[in-house]
């Protein structure tokens, strides 16, 4: 199935623009690898995500040599959980595809905390 069948949109996602810094955005992380920034839509007191830097549209299409980079991103977001305050938990999630409810085709880790999270999600 192509993209556009998929109803994935072409052409540079937001993250894309953050990335290349045609949108303003505040880093709480950069790294060689990944940044991580708020969400604009915060879901919970704290929701940031983690973004590599790489372009993999998601997490579905990872490949074996992506290893190194998606355990950076788990370190990562759980370095920024720390520093953003987060010591009694935080729940990490990675949307994908359209049943996912994945929106942006960049693969991201969303980070949410400072209130009890509910189970099961969604």
């Amino acid at each position: 199935m192509s993209e556009a069948e998929a109803g994935r949109p072409t052409g540079p996602t937001i993250f894309d623009k953050i990335l290349d810094g045609s949108i303003p955005s505040k880093f709480i992380h950069e790294d060689d690898k990944c940044v991580a920034f708020m969400d604009v839509a915060p879901q919970a007191p704290v929701h940031f995500l983690v973004i590599p830097r790489k372009r993999i549209a998601m997490i579905e299409e990872a490949e074996d040599g992506d290893a190194e980079l998606l355990g950076h991103l788990l370190l990562a977001a759980k370095k920024v959980a720390k520093e953003q305050g987060l010591a009694k938990g935080y729940r990490m999630i990675i949307n994908n595809g359209v049943e996912g409810a994945q929106s942006v085709y960049h693969l991201h880790v969303h980070v949410m905390g400072g209130r009890m999270m509910n189970w099961p999600p969604g």
